[in-house]
C-alpha cells in the first residue's frame, strides 16, 4: 500500500473556500435538478454503467457493502487512484476496500442522487486535486486517503 502524501501547509482553509465555493454554485443550479426525479434519473443511468463496466472488467467478487455494489479485481487502468464511484457501484481493484473508504464512496454515491447526470461534469469543474474537490472533501479527505489520520496523543 503506498503511504499517504503530506499534504501542503494551509491546505484546510484552501479545501474550507472549495466547499463554499460549491454550495455557491449550488445556489444557481435549478432546483428541478437536484433532488430529485431527474437527479434519481442520472443516479439510476450511472449506476447502470457502474454495471457493465464493472461486470466487464471485474475478476473478484461483487458484494453489497455500505449501500454500494462494490465490483473489485478491476485492471488498473479500469479506473482512477484506489476506485471510483459511478451511481451506487464502487470500481476497484484487488484489495479489499476498508470500511472508512466505504463510507467516502457511500458519500460520492449519495452525491450521485443528489446532482444526477450534473455530477460527472460538476466534479471535472472542481478539478483533479482533491484538497481543493469540493466532492472529495466532503466525502472526508482522511477516509479518502488523501491526508492522513491526525495521530491520536498516546496516554501516559
Amino acid at each position: 500500500m503506498n503511504p499517504i502524501p503530506r499534504p501542503p501547509l494551509g491546505w484546510e482553509a484552501a479545501a474550507a473556500r472549495a466547499v463554499d465555493r460549491g454550495r455557491r454554485l449550488d445556489r444557481l443550479i435549478p432546483r428541478f435538478l437536484l433532488d430529485s426525479a431527474v437527479s434519481r434519473a442520472g443516479y439510476w443511468y450511472g449506476s447502470a454503467i457502474g454495471w457493465i463496466w464493472g461486470g466487464l472488467w471485474s475478476t473478484g467478487p461483487v458484494e453489497k457493502r455500505n449501500g454500494l455494489w462494490v465490483f473489485r479485481g478491476l485492471p488498473s487502468w479500469a479506473f482512477a487512484r484506489g476506485g471510483v464511484c459511478v451511481g451506487g457501484c464502487f470500481l476497484t481493484g484487488g484489495a479489499d476496500p476498508s470500511e472508512r473508504l466505504l463510507e467516502h464512496e457511500a458519500v460520492h454515491a449519495r452525491q450521485w442522487r443528489r446532482y444526477g447526470f450534473l455530477l460527472p461534469v460538476l466534479y471535472l469543474l472542481a478539478g483533479r486535486d482533491p484538497l481543493r474537490n469540493r466532492f472529495e472533501i466532503e466525502a472526508g479527505l482522511e477516509d479518502g486517503n488523501y491526508v492522513p489520520r491526525p495521530r491520536r496523543p498516546v496516554p501516559r
